[in-house]
């Protein structure tokens, strides 16, 4: 190890060595909200390290192998002993405190977006690579590299308080929550809860956080109950009868048909469902078909995403778009096929744990400062940790001061921004939410 880093990883062990101590002698306050922004400022500096670094190395879903090493590396050194290659790239570690308590676990996600980032930052992305069969850019544009930063952070803080520390923390460091590689396979949540991650060990409670552009640094935003929209990934194909295109009457047209469909889902939408008791997405992201001006194709297909918050209307429509679609095409002399695959479940915040939970971050950010969320139609798929154990999401801003937030560049998008300043905010709420659960209600 440098000396640079046993140096800094020394001060801190000692700064929050005095905290704990401090800790330990006024057990009527073992969260001190004070201590605990001390304790994020200490270690500031390293989560806006690897962070960077992170951001400037960024890695699709399942490809996060230097990202995964820097993770297990780093835990090492704090004298935990990771799991790696979960989920392909996945790394898990456990602290277990120096008191008896409760177990938790909180996770963070570490993919990269098929996203190409525009020049600017001193340490931007110049990585390419192949997405599902094209060459793309990668970029951070999401967040996750801050997730990670983040999580490591909190790791090093809660290490160094470990001997007053009640009960163990699973730290779960999840690898594609933007997706595999290949269309169709698992995510990877679900692929780490079918490898057993929390088979030896069950929390009580898991957490997990996102920086959100729709909050200013500083703010923090949550919701009781569902949160975050379910993600189907839905895919329609429409077979015809190939001809020239000089004359159609000789075939079917699938690109017509599919064209039918389509704006037939928007009326299913609008004059079907009760989108006033919940929102309900249904776009079309690809159309494909065809390889020649003058040729109608046999075959057109569609693929885009169905955004829902309740799993019968979930259900509702899905087989409302089945119909729809089979019955143009029955109309025409075609055929139609739907198949939908669940990315993630809706997220949905267990509401005892958030109440237990909001004291705390109103501790930690202010209380003027928590923001209650509406609903979000972007997904997570932290959704199956929390479908497992009893879960609570949140959102830490990551706009600056200054910027309207309804203005600034949303995740997912090359111009996206995070200011700094939400890392200290993410490690400072995330520790007083893991603390004051594992000293008690």
């Amino acid at each position: 190890m440098p000396w640079s880093d046993r140096a800094s990883i020394s001060l801190l062990a000692l700064a929050l060595s005095v905290a704990s101590a401090s800790s330990a002698q006024a057990q009527a306050a073992p969260a001190d909200p004070a201590r605990i922004a001390e304790a994020a400022h200490a270690v500031n500096g390293q989560v806006v390290g690897w962070r960077r670094d992170i951001h400037q190395h960024p890695e699709l879903g399942q490809q996060e192998v230097r990202t995964a090493k820097l993770i297990a590396d780093q835990l090492r050194k704090l004298g935990l002993q990771p799991r790696t290659g979960i989920a392909h790239t996945g790394v898990v570690a456990v602290l277990k405190g120096g008191k008896p308590g409760p177990k938790i676990a909180i996770r963070a996600d570490m993919d990269a977006l098929p996203v190409t980032e525009p020049a600017g930052l001193p340490f931007a992305s110049k990585v390419t690579a192949d997405y599902r069969g094209q060459p793309v850019g990668v970029m951070h544009a999401c967040g996750h590299d801050a997730h990670v930063a983040i999580l490591l952070g909190v790791a090093t803080a809660l290490v160094a308080q470990k001997d007053q520390l009640p009960g163990e923390v699973m730290f779960v460091f999840q690898p594609a929550e933007e997706g595999p590689p290949v269309a169709g396979a698992p995510f990877g949540a679900k692929l780490m809860l079918d490898e057993g991650v929390f088979k030896d060990f069950k929390p009580e409670a898991v957490f997990g956080l996102h920086v959100w552009a729709g909050l200013q640094v500083g703010e923090v935003g949550y919701r009781s109950g569902p949160m975050l929209a379910s993600a189907d990934e839905w895919s329609l194909t429409v077979r015809g009868k190939q001809t020239h295109g000089s004359r159609p009457w000789d075939g079917v047209d699938p690109i017509t048909v599919g064209a039918q469909i389509l704006l037939a889902s928007q009326s299913l939408i609008a004059r079907q469902i009760n989108i006033a008791a919940t929102p309900v997405v249904l776009t079309a992201g690809q159309f494909n078909a065809g390889v020649r001006f003058n040729i109608i194709p046999d075959e057109a297909k569609l693929v885009g995403t169905l955004r829902t918050f309740d799993a019968d209307v979930r259900e509702d429509v899905i087989a409302r778009l089945r119909r729809t679609a089979q019955d143009y095409a029955h109309a025409a002399g075609a055929t139609a096929e739907l198949q939908v695959v669940n990315n993630a479940p809706a997220t949905v915040n267990d509401p005892a744990l958030t109440r237990r939970v909001l004291p705390s971050l109103q501790r930690a950010a202010g209380e003027d400062k928590v923001r209650e969320s509406g609903l979000v139609t972007v997904a997570e798929d932290f959704s199956q940790f929390a479908n497992t154990v009893p879960g609570f999401y949140f959102f830490v801003g990551s706009t600056a001061q200054g910027t309207d937030p309804a203005k600034a560049p949303i995740n997912h998008s090359p111009n996206f921004m995070l200011d700094e300043g939400a890392l200290e905010v993410g490690t400072k709420t995330m520790l007083q939410v893991a603390l004051d659960y594992l000293h008690g209600p």
